[in-house]
């Protein structure tokens, strides 16, 4: 999953900043607002890319005294800085140069070459997507998009392909607002278009923010995993009742597992001891991403007062 990630993010990288390079270039000479809104776009859009980087990076830091669980949870940090600064800074300035360029509208200079860019730019963000879009399709396996979205644990693959896919449709909106200019002579279609990128753009923030946000908080392992955990459990002789099975990700590749079990009264220290033993290892066996799983034996009925 890591290697897939860092693939898709440094195609991004490579794509968005040839881009807002172009946009820029094209911005200045023509004077459109929608090309400006879509280079800052970009440019917000190379430095997330650097963000969810450093978080991949920082994530694999091993635990320490401070740190006991490990790093893994700064990759659900940077993802929801990224998130964040798609909301402030691309969707603010978007939003702000489109409403200035209606209040003040100027024409377009050479709009041929808005045209060359925006198609260029399509051509590279639409490889960049193709990538994120196959990386994230190997992910989510039989599920829907936005149910692998929900249950995903690796926010750097949907949050890269959201932000491509928003960066696609800014790009036809983008020319459209050009074309529609020229077409008319109403130059303020730029600014229209430009403002539309930017609600794309705080849209596209908003919801990714909230897939983050649960991570970040702390969601359990899914479903399956919880399951199997109790069918596991539920093998080994001498277990009387499972009171609890809390799991929780660390980050993308690390589940930490806790169980509250009532063993059976006739079984001596060592022979609870051996069972304990057998089920953190037949647990972690099955399920690789459980690194460390913790075992509590206590009664139901204080179990259930506590």
């Amino acid at each position: 999953m890591a290697a897939g990630s860092k693939k898709v993010i440094l195609a991004a990288f490579i794509g968005n900043g040839l881009i807002s390079i172009t946009k820029f270039v094209a911005a200045a000479m023509t004077g459109s607002s929608a090309m400006l809104s879509e280079g800052v776009h970009s440019l917000v859009d190379t430095g997330n890319q650097v963000l969810l980087l450093y978080g991949l990076k920082a994530a694999k830091k091993p635990a320490d005294k401070n740190f006991p669980f490990g790093h893994g949870k700064e990759i659900y940090f940077w993802s929801f800085v990224v998130a964040i600064l798609i909301f402030a800074v691309g969707a603010g300035i978007s939003i702000y140069e489109g409403v200035h360029h209606i209040l003040h509208p100027s024409e377009i200079k050479n709009p041929m070459i808005n045209y060359i860019v925006l198609g260029l730019a399509m051509i590279f963000e639409g490889f960049a997507l193709t990538i994120a879009a196959v990386e994230f399709g190997k992910a989510k396996g039989k599920m829907k998009t936005f149910e692998a979205v929900r249950h995903g644990k690796d926010p750097t693959l949907f949050v890269v392909l959201f932000e491509d896919s928003a960066a696609m449709l800014g790009l036809i909106i983008a020319f459209a607002g050009v074309l529609l200019a020229q077409i008319t002579g109403q130059a303020w279609w730029d600014g229209v278009a430009s403002v539309a990128i930017g609600l794309i753009l705080a849209g596209t923030a908003a919801w990714l923010a909230y897939e983050t946000k649960s991570l970040l908080i702390g969601e359990s392992a899914d479903e399956e995993t919880r399951l199997g955990i109790r069918t596991i459990v539920e093998k080994h002789e001498g277990v009387n009742r499972i009171n609890e099975v809390l799991t929780l990700h660390m980050g993308p590749e690390y589940i930490l597992a806790t169980l509250s079990l009532e063993f059976s009264d006739a079984l001596n220290i060592s022979e609870v001891e051996q069972i304990i033993h057998t089920m953190d290892s037949d647990i972690k066996a099955k399920y690789p991403l459980v690194k460390r799983v913790y075992i509590e034996a206590e009664d139901f009925l204080p179990h259930k007062s506590a």
